[in-house]
């Protein structure tokens, strides 16, 4: 049998806010990590699965605290059967030596976000050399940089010497994420503990990552706790599953029983809301067009040929000019009341298309044509997009990030209302009623008004930005990654809020995602990027059903599937 690593005995992490009010982060959760064992902790945001994480270590950011229960470490000699030592972390604190030597050799963390947890003035060798040398000061410096190449070369990283002597902001969120996986495994740790590491990766960055993960506990025999609320991520790594809901374990039970009979029913609407997003959404109505001798409609967009070259000067008093071509002759239509959905890794362009239609860059080549209502053609390449401009009523973005989309120092009455007042759209009582019917529209109470962004949730915030979007009631939305940093549930919600809107305002939308479900739930045609190229283009179903090109082939399956059979023999 597997040796037992840890041991949580009905742990409680309250935050303790002003007034006495206290929130219940953690509400008595009880589970056990086995050598060699993947426990997956999954839930929605706010379930408490990070605080749960962060608790093992004693890193709960406070006012939160651990006010009951215990953390029991078991430390092995060798190949021992039974634990030479067994240690309560709920005990230790948050500091002391006792748990300093926890982080250092026992237990180690992978974050969410690297940028956020590595130093951007410091090369990542130096990082990894630290990290080296606090669990085993025996080393010297010498062999503690030798030892620091070794591991970035584990990580399966070209070039690992000059990924050492390079600093964070230098590499690609997946080289990022690989520099903090050698970090955590630097002092040798028995469990790992990954707090959604996936999340602000595309599909293939991804899996690559989930696959190192996987061969490193292999090798190394690791207890490996992973935080994600991606069941597809689920059913690709692990063995056993905890399902967390308001700071409690609703369910927990081995992937495969979880997957074929979960017995909860917040474990079954996870499942469900995974599932749902494999197939079209039942509110997408595509009719056949009638046989007739009308001409076909034309192109509400036509974008030709389009280029965009970033040129970047290094250097004082020489500098050197570098040029990239984010952007290389990409081509597409939009029709109306149609959904497009453009997709690719990061890198591949798409977010520099989308900035390039709705003018927040300049093109460096070929043409973006808009057809107005008036049926006349509009270029819009070169044009001066100044308060006011009627395209800019026409055309409308969703940005990624809903909360740094929004003011956080006006309402977000004030803030639906900013389109509508500098377009001299409403005023006064009407427009008050605007927002209203605006808010109404998206499905938040107009009586919500008055509040600012700070007082909703992300699912809340992202309804505002859409609310923002729409005001002016335009043709054609351009939605970029729009629903990337939500659970699954809220994805499905928000994707069937814009084909509401679609519907009732006959809206066309251009979808920018790496996600190939939102690209089947939601889409018409897609549009397949890959180096500032499109590589493919169809309809949604010729594309991923019948991949012509090995990279849209290499994208699809790449995808998680929510069927822990998929990814047996994967």
């Amino acid at each position: 049998m597997a040796r037992a690593l840890l041991s949580v005995e009905n742990l409680e992490t309250h935050f303790l806010l002003q007034r006495g009010a206290v929130v219940r982060a953690v509400d008595g959760i009880t589970f056990d990590l086995n050598e060699g064992e993947t426990l997956c902790i999954v839930g929605e945001s706010g379930s408490g699965k990070s605080v749960a994480a962060r608790s093992i270590l004693q890193i709960v950011d406070r006012p939160g605290k651990i006010v009951g229960g215990r953390i029991l470490l078991n430390r092995y000699d060798g190949d021992a059967a039974t634990p030479r030592e067994i240690v309560d972390i709920a005990a230790l604190g948050r500091t002391g030596t006792a748990i300093r030597g926890v982080r250092r050799n026992d237990i180690s963390m992978i974050f969410q976000e690297p940028m956020s947890s590595l130093s951007l003035v410091h090369r990542c060798g130096d990082q990894i050399v630290e990290a080296i040398t606090l669990s085993q000061p025996e080393l010297g410096r010498d062999l503690a940089w030798t030892r620091a190449i070794e591991l970035l070369a584990q990580m399966q990283l070209r070039e690992p010497e000059q990924v050492a002597g390079q600093y964070p902001f230098e590499l690609s969120g997946g080289m990022r994420q690989r520099v903090m996986i050698a970090m955590a495994l630097a002092s040798n740790p028995r469990i790992l503990i990954a707090d959604e590491p996936t999340t602000a990766l595309d599909v293939t960055t991804q899996a690559e990552i989930l696959s190192l993960i996987s061969g490193l506990q292999n090798r190394l025999g690791l207890g490996v706790i992973f935080i994600t609320h991606d069941m597809g991520v689920v059913a690709k790594v692990a063995d056993r599953v905890a399902v967390m809901n308001h700071g409690k374990i609703v369910e927990q039970n081995s992937v495969g029983r979880l997957f074929a009979a979960p017995t909860h029913p917040y474990s079954r609407m996870l499942l469900a809301s995974a599932l749902r997003l494999e197939a079209p959404s039942p509110k997408k109505q595509v009719a056949a067009l009638p046989v007739t001798d009308a001409p076909a409609p034309e192109p509400l967009l036509s974008v030709r040929n389009l280029a965009k070259t970033f040129v970047s000067r290094r250097g004082l008093f020489n500098p050197r000019v570098r040029e990239v071509r984010a952007v290389d002759g990409v081509s597409f239509d939009v029709m109306p009341n149609q959904n497009v959905g453009v997709v690719g890794e990061s890198g591949s362009g798409k977010t520099t298309v989308a900035r390039c239609i709705v003018g927040l860059l300049d093109n460096s080549g070929g043409s973006i044509r808009y057809r107005g209502a008036d049926n006349h053609t509009i270029e819009l390449s070169g044009r001066k997009r100044v308060a006011r401009d009627p395209i800019l009523r026409d055309i409308r973005m969703i940005f990624q990030d809903p909360f740094s989309a929004l003011n956080p120092r006006m309402s977000i009455g004030q803030i639906i209302a900013e389109p509508l007042l500098m377009n001299q759209v409403r005023h006064g009582a009407a427009l008050r009623e605007r927002v209203g019917e605006l808010l109404s529209l998206v499905g938040l109470e107009p009586r919500m008004m008055e509040r600012y962004p700070h007082a909703f949730s992300g699912g809340q915030r992202q309804r505002i930005v859409i609310a923002r979007a729409i005001a002016l009631n335009p043709r054609l939305v351009v939605a970029d990654e729009a629903t990337s940093a939500l659970d699954v549930s809220l994805r499905a919600q928000i994707l069937d809020l814009l084909l509401d809107l679609q519907t009732r305002l006959g809206l066309s939308y251009i979808l920018i995602t790496h996600d190939i479900s939102n690209i089947r739930y939601f889409c018409d045609r897609v549009v397949v990027m890959h180096r500032g190229k499109v590589v493919e283009d169809g309809s949604v179903a010729d594309v991923l059903d019948s991949p012509r090109d090995p990279y849209t082939q290499r994208l699809i399956a790449s995808v998680p599937r929510p069927d822990p059979a998929r990814h047996v023999n994967a």
